[in-house]
This record gives structure tokens, sequence and C-alpha cells, in this order.
């Protein structure tokens, strides 16, 4: 290759680097941060995840999760005293089958970014910088007590911005905050245990400022397995008369065939 040539290869390339950085949207700190959380709990390992299935309990509800780390989904089964309530995301549409049967969905962006955030920061997204648009900045270092916190701010598109507090002496992710509302939303992550190649908080204690106090979510069992993207999707409808007019047609009974008139 002749001089000038490999000249320009080598400043496209460096181009195309910086690009991409810049349209993953973190800054230097911030993938700092992530890079040393992501070390400390697995660090290749993530790469290995191809789905995520969950079961937990919450306040007496029982809850099962499937999370699809490659493409955005997300389903959401709760049995509560109504009986099943199901909410998915495609990564494009939110749905949702209620106990009655019905099913229902939303198009408005807070209905969106409420799924989309909940794949993201349920499934730890912010630990594929390169997978997924996102922004994520280097907000301070905060203290609670004798533990010191390295706190960002990351938003995913479409999604909205939560504050993650990274144990700067564990490196694992300790809070969750969403400062989105009338007042901070926080989520105490705890329990941490290896799970495959990776470690995982077990236990995440919510305090949304409600009189009845913080509640936990206790995870039961949690298997990294690949779903069928058809659960991540609302069911076709079917037709309820056309299936009983196949049905009647294949249980009534062929007329007599008519006698045919030899020619010869």
């Amino acid at each position: 290759m002749m001089p000038a040539l490999r000249l320009f290869a080598l400043v496209f390339a460096l181009g195309c680097a910086a690009t991409a950085a810049q349209a993953q949207g973190y800054s230097t700190a911030a993938r700092q941060v992530i890079e040393r959380a992501r070390a400390a709990s697995g660090g290749a390992g993530w790469y290995q995840i191809r789905g995520w299935h969950e079961t937990a309990i919450q306040g007496g509800v029982r809850y099962e999760t499937w999370i699809d780390p490659i493409r955005y989904g997300l389903r959401i089964e709760s049995r509560g005293a109504a009986g099943l309530h199901v909410q998915g995301f495609n990564g494009a549409g939110e749905w949702r089958i209620l106990p009655s049967g019905a099913a229902t969905g939303a198009a408005d962006a807070a209905t969106l970014a409420q799924v989309r955030n909940a794949a993201f920061f349920g499934g730890a997204f912010y630990f594929y910088p390169g997978r997924y648009d996102a922004r994520g900045r280097y907000l301070k270092v905060a203290k609670i007590g004798d533990r010191a916190f390295d706190v960002l701010e990351v938003t995913p598109f479409g999604g909205s911005p939560r504050e993650l507090w990274f144990d700067r002496r564990t490196r694992l992710l300790g809070r969750i905050v969403d400062r989105t509302g009338p007042w901070p939303v926080v989520v105490e992550l705890s329990d941490y245990r290896r799970v495959g190649p990776v470690l995982v908080p077990f236990r995440k204690s919510i305090d949304d400022a409600e009189p009845a106090g913080s509640r936990d979510r206790v995870v039961e069992t949690l298997v990294f397995t690949t779903a069928d993207r058809s659960i991540f999707s609302l069911p076709r409808p079917t037709n309820a008369a056309q299936d009983a007019q196949r049905e009647a047609v294949s249980t009534t009974p062929a007329p007599p065939a008519k006698p045919v008139r030899r020619l010869d």
C-alpha cells in the first residue's frame, strides 16, 4: 500500500472508532466506572449471557420475568388475588393481558420508557455500552455512613434517567435511584450471589416514600437461558367464530356422492 493510502486508512479507522465511541454516549469517566463494575461482577462472563429468566416474590405476589439481553425483550407475569397479569415489550411496542383475559397495550412515551427501563436496568444492559444506545455521565462521589459510591446517571434511548451508585470498595452496584417523579424512588441492591459466570443481587429493597415503607423483592431462582422471541410479543388474536366454523365443517358428514351415469 502506498504511504499516502496507508495514512488515509489509519486516519479513517481512527475516525470510525471515535465516532462509534461518541455514538455510545458514555463519558470516559462513566465508562471507566462501568468497566470496573463489570470486571468485579464477572468480566467477560456477561457476554456469555443470552437470556434471563427470574422468579421472585414481592409483597406476597409472585413474579416471573424473562429478559432478552441480545435484543430488547421483556415479559413479566405476576399472580395476584385477581389472577394472572402479563406485561411484555418486544423492543417496539408494549402490551398487557389482564387477569380478565382482555388484551391491551399503550404506545405513549411514558409507558414505553417504563418498559424500556425495566428491561435495560433489570437485565444490566449498562454493562453492554456498545450494544445499546444510551447516555451515561459521571455525577459525583457520594457517601452513606462509611460507604462511598461512584454515582453515574444513565439514560437508555427512549427511556428515562436513573442514578447508578457503584460501591467504591466492592465495585458492585449498590443503589438505583429514580428522580423523575415527585420524590426519589430508591432501590438498594444486596445479597450478591454467583449465577453461572456472573454475580447478581438476589435482594432489592424498594423505598418509594409510601407510608408502608421499604419493601423487598427477593429473587428465588435465576437462570440464564435463551427464550423464544415470540414470548415478548402479544399473541395473535384468534377469531372464535372462524374457529367454530372450521370445527363445524370438519365434523359435518359429507353428502352422499351422486351416482355416475355410464355413457357406454
